[in-house]
C-alpha cells in the first residue's frame, strides 16, 4: 500500500518549522501535502508566498472544492476549518475547536477517515495540544504518525502532547521528518512496492538533533 496524503499541523513557531520542512522536500515529491498553521483570522496569503520562496513544489492556499493533486503543498486558509474528502477539500465555518480555526484536529480526523492507512500525520512546534487527538485517529486507522522532537521545537507543548497521545509516534527532528517523508513516499511510488510494516520502522528511535 502506498501513502496518498501527508497532513502537517503546527502553531507557535510554525513559520520557521514549515519553511525548514518544505525546503527539504525534493522537487520530485509527489504526495499531496496539507499544511495547517494556526494564524490570525485576518491573515493574508503571505504564508503561501513565503513558503513558495523556499520550495520548487507548487504552494496553493486551499479553496472550497479544490481537487487534491500530486506534487502540491496545500495551505489551510485563515479562519476556516479544512476538511479532506477523498480527492478534494471542503471548507467549514463551524465554531473554533480548542479556540482554533483552522483546527489541526479537524483536518487530521477528516484525513484519517478519508484515506485511512494511506495517511501520514505530522505534528510540529506549537503552544497548545491541537493535533494530538487527530494524530491518534490517523494512527488508529493504521496511518503513520510523525512528531517533531520537542527538544528541537520552538514551542514543545504541541509535540509533547502528541507524543503523550500517540506514544508509538516516530519522534524526529525536522530534517529527519523530511527524509522520512521522502524515503517512504519514494518507496511507495514504485509499482507494486509494499509499505514497510509499522513495527519495522522503529517508531520511537531518534537520532541526535544534528543527525540527518
Amino acid at each position: 500500500m502506498s501513502y496518498s496524503i501527508v497532513v502537517v499541523g503546527t502553531s507557535w513557531g510554525g513559520l520557521n518549522a514549515l519553511r525548514e520542512l518544505v525546503g527539504k522536500l525534493p522537487a520530485s515529491f509527489r504526495v499531496p501535502t496539507v499544511l495547517v498553521q494556526h494564524r490570525h483570522r485576518q491573515s493574508d496569503h503571505l504564508l503561501s508566498t513565503f513558503l513558495q520562496e523556499r520550495t520548487q513544489l507548487t504552494v496553493a492556499e486551499v479553496e472550497d472544492k479544490m481537487p487534491i493533486e500530486p506534487g502540491m503543498l496545500f495551505v489551510a486558509p485563515a479562519d476556516y476549518h479544512l476538511l479532506i474528502d477523498r480527492g478534494s477539500f471542503a471548507l467549514s465555518t463551524d465554531p473554533p475547536v480548542r479556540y482554533s480555526r483552522p483546527s489541526i484536529d479537524v483536518t487530521f480526523y477528516s484525513a484519517a477517515d478519508a484515506y485511512g492507512a494511506e495517511t501520514i500525520g505530522v505534528v510540529l512546534t506549537g503552544a497548545n495540544s491541537d493535533g494530538s487527538r487527530g494524530l491518534r485517529r490517523i494512527f488508529d486507522r493504521d496511518g503513520l504518525a510523525l512528531v517533531q522532537d520537542p527538544s528541537t521545537a520552538e514551542s514543545p507543548t504541541m509535540p509533547s502532547a502528541a507524543i503523550r497521545c500517540v506514544p508509538d509516534a516516530r519522534v524526529q527532528t525536522i530534517p529527519q521528518i523530511a527524509a522520512t517523508l521522502t524515503e517512504l513516499t519514494a518507496d511507495a511510488s514504485r509499482e507494486g512496492a509494499p509499505r514497510a510494516p509499522r513495527s519495522s520502522l522503529d517508531p520511537r528511535r531518534t537520532a541526535p538533533p544534528g543527525g540527518a
